[in-house]
């Protein structure tokens, strides 16, 4: 995906739809419901994004689609309420949280296949700051980071063992058991 898809216009329209959408669930529990024949027509493609919220440069929710399961900007209300309300590792976010809250909008490009042979192979493949990688194990296992989490894990070896972490895998888990997809985000930021 290009890294300017979406105009100033467009983001911004995203930006404010995750606000109302908070602020909607401060006020009403649940989050806004948008007509994406309101919005311009990429916002009304289907796509799927992640809303990541932070406060004092601390992680405060993130949640979003690997898929596509709605129109963009119906994903951007619903996963920017669900980053405030539902993240299991915080408790639903409080309005006097809101004076320095920080939204990140990342929109996904359609996750592709990442076929490899052996650990160094897929350590050569990977492109740290661009890749988000999906990891898939037997018995369910499923993990996924943005490519924004490279800023904390620069190095691809350290990468992937925290990405086993997450999907619930020993971080030294066998490579060769699990399957992978790479994508790439379009992500921008503003404040509550």
């Amino acid at each position: 995906m290009s890294s300017t898809e979406y105009d100033t216009h467009e983001r911004e329209q995203m930006l404010e739809v995750a606000r109302r959408s908070i602020t909607h669930g401060l006020e009403k529990g649940a989050p806004l419901r948008v007509d994406p024949r309101r919005f311009p027509e990429k916002l009304q493609a289907r796509r799927a994004c992640f809303v990541t919220l932070n406060r004092e440069s601390q992680l405060r929710g993130c949640i979003g689609h690997l898929e596509p399961v709605q129109t963009l900007i119906e994903d951007v209300a619903e996963n920017a309420f669900a980053a405030a309300f539902r993240d299991p590792r915080f408790p639903p976010l409080q309005a006097n949280e809101t004076a320095d809250l920080e939204i990140h909008i990342s929109v996904l490009s359609e996750p592709e296949p990442l076929p490899f042979e052996d650990e160094q192979d897929l350590l050569a493949k990977l492109r740290p700051g661009v890749d988000g990688l999906i990891l898939e194990a037997p018995l369910g296992h499923r993990g996924t980071f943005l490519p924004s989490v490279w800023e904390q894990l620069p190095h691809p070896r350290d990468f992937l063992a925290h990405l086993r972490l997450k999907a619930g895998l020993p971080a030294d888990f066998p490579l060769q058991q699990v399957r992978l997809w790479r994508y790439t985000t379009e992500s921008f930021e503003g404040h509550y």
